[in-house]
C-alpha cells in the first residue's frame, strides 16, 4: 500500500490532511462549457488559487497540464457520458487504471449513480476497478451520488447510503453530495473510514459557497470537490484561493473573500 501512501500525498495537504480538488471532466458531459475553452490556462489558474488536484480525462492532459506554474495532483477520470443520452445518468468506463498510470496519474476516480437504471453495471464496474488500484497502488476517488426516479438526492439517508457504498467498494476517497446540514453530514462522515468529500453542488454566490464548505469541513468533511462553482468565476484563481483558506485554515468565509478578492 505504500504507493498508494506516496500518491496521496500529492493530493491531501500533509498538515491538514484535507484537500481542494477541482474536477474539470465536464467537456465529456456538457460539450464546449464556460470556463474550460484554454484548459492550460484555467488549470494554472487553479493551480495558482492554490489547489491540490484536478480531475480530468485523459484525452485532455496533453495539452493541458503541468505546462508552466505551481504543480497539481492529477487525478485521472475512468467514467463517462454525456447529456445527449436519453439517460444521464449512465455512466461507462473510458479508460483504464493502467492506461491512467501511463499518464501520469496521481489517483484515479470513478462516477456511481446510485438508483439509475444502469446502477448494477456501474457497481459491477467499480468493484473491478478498486482491485486494479489496489493490485497497482494508486488511489481511488468514488464520485457517488443518489440520482434515479424517485429519490431525494439531498437525503441523508441517501447520501450516507452512498458514502457506505463507496467504502465497501475500498474507495480510498469518497467525493457525494452535501447535505446541507452540518449535523446529519457530520454523523454520515463520522461513520465512515475514508476522507470524505462535498461536491459544489449548484451554483451560488461567492459568501454562499464558502459558508456551505465551511460548515461542510467544520462537520468533518476533507474538503471539497468543486467544478462548475470554481472555474465559471469571474477571477477562478482568486476564489480558490478563498477555497483553500476556509478548507486549509478554516478563515472566516467573509475575511477569506477579503484577503484574496
Amino acid at each position: 500500500m505504500i504507493g498508494k501512501a506516496i500518491r496521496l500525498e500529492r493530493i491531501m495537504d500533509r498538515t491538514t490532511r484535507r484537500a481542494v480538488i477541482i474536477p474539470m471532466d465536464h467537456g465529456f458531459t456538457l460539450g464546449q462549457i464556460e470556463g474550460l475553452g484554454d484548459m492550460p490556462s484555467i488549470i494554472g489558474a487553479v493551480s495558482d488559487g492554490g489547489a491540490n488536484a484536478v480531475v480530468l480525462h485523459k484525452g485532455i492532459i496533453g495539452s493541458g497540464h503541468r505546462r508552466y506554474g505551481r504543480d497539481i495532483g492529477l487525478i485521472v477520470h475512468l467514467s463517462a457520458g454525456t447529456s445527449l443520452n436519453p439517460d444521464p445518468n449512465d455512466k461507462v468506463l473510458v479508460c483504464s487504471v493502467e492506461e491512467a498510470i501511463t499518464l501520469g496519474a496521481d489517483a484515479v476516480s470513478i462516477h456511481i449513480n446510485l438508483g439509475a437504471p444502469n446502477e448494477s453495471r456501474m457497481l459491477e464496474e467499480a468493484g473491478k476497478i478498486s482491485w486494479d488500484c489496489k493490485r497497482w497502488g494508486i488511489p481511488l476517488l468514488a464520485m457517488i451520488y443518489p440520482r434515479g426516479e424517485g429519490i431525494d438526492p439531498a437525503s441523508p439517508a441517501a447520501i450516507g447510503h452512498c458514502v457506505r457504498v463507496g467504502e465497501e467498494l475500498g474507495a480510498d476517497l469518497i467525493k457525494t453530495s452535501y447535505t446541507g446540514d452540518p449535523v446529519s453530514f457530520g454523523k454520515i462522515v463520522k461513520a465512515c473510514s475514508v476522507p470524505v468529500f462535498v461536491a459544489g453542488g449548484e451554483k451560488a454566490g461567492d459568501l454562499a459557497t464558502l459558508v456551505a464548505i465551511r460548515d461542510a469541513v467544520s462537520a468533518g468533511a476533507a474538503g471539497v470537490c468543486m467544478g462548475r462553482n470554481a472555474f465559471q468565476r469571474d477571477n477562478p484563481a482568486s476564489f480558490v484561493r478563498a477555497i483553500c483558506r476556509v478548507v486549509h485554515d478554516c478563515a472566516d468565509p467573509e475575511k477569506a473573500l477579503e484577503e484574496t478578492g
